[in-house]
């Protein structure tokens, strides 16, 4: 081969190289001399929501705590000149509210010099099969509840009221404000067992195949005329996701609750109010649910972000869980029907903070709706001598 043959050779293997390194998902950093950062890739940049010329001119002191594992790990393979692999540490960085869940793993690039490679990998897959197994939990428990408060308290509240009305005839006038507290306070009951009842609904006899993005369209347009009229929906879709097999008045419920639960976290936020509704189509996400070897694709992602204070960390955990709320007249009921109908449609929801916007993440299944077979009727058949 001639020495320009090698160089082309050479130049494209390089190229090559470095595009491969962008589009890895996980978080790398090339850290030299002094801890002076050398190289980032596309999704350190966006993780660190900082451009690579910037991080290009720091140090790892200026990015992580003092007291961060990436900083002693960093150190002891420097001092060592062996790899290190640390799973499910919890790492932040000076500009992050509140630490994730990583794995890492920080290697020398070689015996002979003093730079090392960091990469950094968010437990978000583990995390999405653990969230649903925990989210199923939850939805089982509040369906279990819901059932019971119907069941055992609806009756019995009927006759409490129908006893008031007949005593509040034979009482003296005085009295009677005491009679209608009785009929309030049941009537109160009542509702509140009635949007239980919800939860304990499993049948989707409804379904049938939607366009997830007209089910947006309407939730926005309510949005717009309504409790998110002064704040900026920014629509960002792909138009080739295919149709969905679900219930259109259930999805319309779950993305409406989102939306305005993200239009309350920013709408009491001094920055620009934004929230982005966005869809995409992921064929590489699935999960394989303990107890069954069927695995479930999930390619359907629709994410409601907005740039609010976010969720506080000592709630992240329950989110999903019934009677959880930041909210001072809030029950605590809506994520947990999120979550439960998510559940139903054969999906998973997940929230997570990144930079300074809060994201919900649906992934729903992409299903083909049922053919129904046609037999031709017995007269039609023709028989085989």
């Amino acid at each position: 081969m001639t020495q320009k043959k090698c160089k082309i050779v050479q130049d494209v293997s390089s190229k090559l190289q470095v595009q491969l390194l962008h589009a890895l998902p996980q978080i790398i950093l090339a850290v030299g001399r002094h801890n002076r950062i050398e190289y980032v890739n596309s999704r350190a940049e966006l993780y660190f929501n900082t451009s690579s010329s910037t991080l290009l001119r720091m140090v790892l002191e200026e990015l992580f705590h003092f007291d961060s594992p990436v900083l002693s790990l960093v150190n002891q393979v420097q001092r060592g000149n062996s790899g290190i692999n640390e799973y499910n540490v919890e790492i932040g960085w000076i500009r992050q509210k509140a630490n994730e869940l990583m794995d890492l793993q920080v290697t020398p690039l070689s015996l002979d010099d003093e730079t090392v490679i960091v990469v950094m990998q968010p437990r978000t897959i583990a995390q999405k099969i653990e969230r649903q197994l925990a989210h199923r939990g939850a939805a089982r428990s509040v369906t279990g509840l819901a059932s019971m408060l119907a069941h055992e308290i609806r009756n019995p509240l009927s006759g409490i009221r129908g006893a008031a009305q007949l005593l509040e005839s034979s009482i003296e006038q005085e009295d009677r404000p005491l009679t209608t507290l009785i009929v309030d306070e049941t009537d109160r009951i009542s509702r509140l067992v009635g949007r239980m009842e919800i939860f304990g609904n499993n049948n989707l006899a409804d379904h049938k195949m939607i366009n997830i993005h007209e089910v947006l369209g309407h939730v926005l347009q309510v949005a717009n005329n309504g409790f998110a009229k002064n704040i900026e929906l920014i629509e960002n879709y792909d138009p080739s996701l295919p149709k969905l097999l679900g219930s259109r008045d259930l999805l319309v419920q779950v993305f409406l609750n989102l939306v305005k639960n993200a239009a309350e976290a920013v709408s009491d936020s001094r920055t620009h109010a934004k929230i982005w509704v966005t869809t995409s189509y992921r064929p590489g996400v699935s999960f394989t649910v303990p107890g069954s070897r069927t695995k479930t694709n999930l390619p359907l992602q629709i994410t409601i972000e907005d740039n609010g204070p976010g969720v506080p960390d000592d709630i992240r955990s329950f989110l999903f869980d019934p009677f959880v709320t930041t909210k001072a007249s809030g029950t605590g009921l809506g994520l947990a029907l999120v979550a439960k109908t998510t559940k139903d449609h054969g999906g998973i929801i997940e929230y997570e903070r990144i930079g300074e916007r809060s994201i919900f993440k649906l992934l729903l299944p992409h299903q083909k709706p049922e053919r129904k077979s046609k037999k031709k009727p017995p007269s039609q058949v023709l028989e085989k001598g």
